[in-house]
């Protein structure tokens, strides 16, 4: 063989090597998925095709490099009903992850799951499972994380889990477990819970180190044992997140409309409970000084305060700083009202400062009107909320926000906060930041509101969790960086689909920061995207990146958090010019 052929033999060689890497597939763990799904009752679409790739199109299923077998499958929400079919999923040998969660999966724990010896981790909590667990749990050697919350499970807790030593986090919270707590002692073990059960006796010595919290709600001998099915966990995050490389930074948008004209006037109202029924009655009203609206220049609106009052209108919300109204003017122009009350010495100063406030993504201050018992007023914007495209009308029939648009509004957002913060020799805070002051303009970015109240109210939110910093309840004041606090709880709910502080399926009051914190330490990242997010191709990197943008601004260290203008650079970074195009 000449040089020449040994030269085009190495070549096919090395084609076919690299062609069979391509068209590699796991054939046999696609035959098992598909027994699976075919068996099973399931309501939501599950795209899962012989024929296509199940490497890199099926949906919840990742291979490993060599795409010789499939090493994780997530179907949260899947709409799967009734018990798992036997001897499917237990042949995935090499699985390492699980997620059958939030589904309404019955019957006893699946004796086949015995055979996953490779898992590491397994969530099945919040569903309808029934039963004891096997007896024998040691053949998980391998596993880190199990969730079993939510569900029926009952019986003895195996003592074969103090076998299983690499364990790290372990839910077995709200099922029907009884006798004594094995006295399963794994050093590895960070994160426990085993509230809201029949449990009895005491609480062994090993697990002394966690909280009372993590055994509330059994029967057990100490002082710990109090009923509770609704309470908080905190958990701290430790570590740091890996820094994230700058990408092409996104081009700058102009917008090309008129948002909000923030117009300050005055009711008297006896009670909250009739506000609405007055401005629809145009009843008369008492008030202290000058009945004139003080516009902003620029501002082109053409009504005055009397046209405000004999407006119709509507119940939009109660939030932080007071009820917004929908009221509708005799020219069909809809403004938004809001009731509160502000501390009258910094006022007007305040209102001066933000009414020169001027950026595309930064809801303007177009007039403002002071007495004693204050309304804002807002032009209605008819793309909505943050809040109201996330969490309103869950359901089949919904229309789920896509991640293209949830990344609009981050970038949207965090410019606004960041023009924010340049303004009063930069000085000047939002402070409260949240998605339901987070709208939407015509271009679908978002643009924050509010601006400013937070430096007049008469008091300040105290409550730690959801968008609140930490350091608000210990000093009673907002900071920029409380605002890049509460813009990374705005991401992690943009991400999650959950409110900063919900409710789970067994009805755990949770904290979305800890929730979060917890998922990530424990490197399952993908178990906190959104299930909606799901079907969303090619976009899992771009999500890794918010979350990790996320949590550099909820550390808990004031002093830690990135100022805004570096995290506008993190976030526009996302998604380069080019892949927008």
């Amino acid at each position: 063989m000449n040089m020449k052929t040994r030269s085009i033999f190495i070549i096919l060689v090395l084609v076919g090597v690299v062609f069979s890497l391509v068209t590699a597939e796991p054939t046999e763990d696609k035959k098992v998925l598909l027994d699976f799904i075919r068996n099973i009752p399931h309501s939501r679409m599950i795209n899962w095709d012989m024929n296509t790739s199940a490497c890199t199109n099926w949906t919840g299923v990742t291979c490993d490099q060599n795409r010789s077998s499939i090493i994780a499958l997530r179907l949260p929400a899947a709409s799967l009903d009734g018990p798992i079919p036997p001897n499917t999923l237990g042949r995935l040998s090499n699985l390492k992850l699980l997620s059958l969660r939030s589904n309404s999966l019955s019957g006893p724990f699946p004796s086949d799951f015995t055979s996953l010896s490779n898992l590491t981790a397994l969530y099945l909590q919040c569903n309808n499972f029934w039963g004891p667990l096997p007896l024998n749990l040691s053949v998980w050697n391998n596993l880190a994380l199990l969730n079993l919350s939510n569900n029926g499970f009952n019986g003895s807790i195996p003592p074969s889990i103090s076998n299983l030593t690499h364990l790290t986090a372990l839910s077995l919270a709200n099922n029907l477990f009884s006798g004594e707590i094995p006295d399963f002692n794994v050093a590895s073990l960070q994160v426990l819970d085993l509230s809201n059960n029949n449990l009895t006796g005491s609480v062994p010595q090993s697990l002394g180190r966690f909280p009372s919290s993590d055994f509330l709600g059994n029967i057990l001998d100490t002082a710990i044992s109090v009923p509770s099915v609704s309470r908080i966990r905190r958990a701290s995050k430790k570590g740091k997140l890996s820094k994230i490389g700058l990408g092409v930074v996104i081009g700058g948008c102009v917008f090309s409309f008129g948002l909000v004209a923030l117009l300050m006037v005055i009711w008297h109202l006896q009670t909250e409970d009739n506000e609405e029924k007055k401005v629809n009655d145009g009843q008369s009203e008492s008030f202290n000084g000058d009945r004139r609206l003080v516009f902003f220049e620029g501002s082109d609106l053409a009504f005055d305060l009397e046209d405000l009052l004999q407006a119709s209108a509507e119940v939009l919300d109660k939030g932080t700083f007071g009820t917004s109204f929908k009221a509708t003017l005799d020219d069909s122009h809809a403004v938004v009202v809001k009731r509160f009350k502000v501390a009258r010495r910094e006022f007007e100063q305040q209102m001066e400062i933000v009414g020169r406030t001027i950026h595309e993504n930064v809801v303007p201050l177009r007039a403002y009107y002071y007495s004693k018992d204050e309304k804002l007023a807002y032009d209605y914007l008819s793309q909505g909320s943050a809040a109201s495209l996330l969490h309103a009308n869950r359901g089949v029939n919904r229309s789920p926000l896509d991640w293209d648009s949830r990344l609009r509004i981050a970038i949207g957002a965090a410019r606004g906060i960041a023009h924010i913060h340049t303004q009063a020799d930069g000085k000047l805070v939002h402070g409260n930041i949240k998605a339901s002051n987070t709208f939407l303009n015509h271009q679908q970015y978002g643009c924050v509101g509010d601006v400013g109240l937070a430096a007049v109210m008469v008091s300040q939110p105290t409550r730690i969790g959801g968008y609140n910093a930490p350091e608000i309840a210990r000093t009673k004041k907002v900071y920029q960086a409380s605002d890049v606090y509460s813009f990374g709880v705005l991401l992690l709910e943009l991400l999650t689909g959950k409110s900063p502080i919900h409710a789970t399926c067994g009805n755990e009051i949770v904290d979305l920061v800890s929730w979060v914190s917890l998922v990530v330490r424990e490197e399952w990242t993908t178990e906190v995207f959104d299930v909606e997010l799901l079907r969303c191709p090619n976009i899992e990197g771009e999500m890794v990146e918010m979350l990790q943008i996320a949590m550099l601004c909820v550390v808990k260290s004031p002093e830690w958090r990135s100022k805004m203008a570096e995290v506008v650079k993190l976030v526009e970074g996302i998604r380069t010019v080019e892949q927008w195009l």
